[in-house]
């Protein structure tokens, strides 16, 4: 069983900046894939940013040039650098990981809050 923390949320300005930090209790932490995703009031489930096992990084269009993923072997962790932020970056953010080679959902951390406003 894989366990996500993360940590880092809470309320910003606008043009602000926050970044969250999820690590994971694996053994073998690079072979995981790992991504952001958030979900908005009234709004779908989306995938704000994802750094495969490799390095290699994608970004939602809307986020891109404002957020920057990144990861620490050595520490298990993955860290999604929010900067320029806007009141429709609010959202509830979730940290996945999941093994390169699946297809699956992986696993899910517990989420955590991200409030941008005056």
């Amino acid at each position: 069983q894989v366990q996500l923390v993360e940590s880092g949320g809470g309320l910003v300005q606008p043009g602000g900046s926050l970044r969250l930090s999820c690590t994971a209790s694996v053994i073998t932490f690079s072979i995981y894939n790992m991504a952001w995703y958030r979900q908005a009031p009234g709004k779908e489930r989306e995938l704000a940013a994802a750094i495969t096992n490799v390095g290699t990084t994608n970004y939602a269009d809307s986020v891109k040039g404002r957020f920057t993923i990144s990861r620490d072997n050595a520490k298990n962790t993955v860290l999604l650098q929010m900067n320029d932020l806007k009141p429709e970056d609010t959202a509830v953010y979730w940290c996945n990981a999941k093994p390169h080679w699946s297809r699956g959902e992986g696993y899910w951390g517990q989420g955590t809050q991200v409030t941008v406003s005056s």
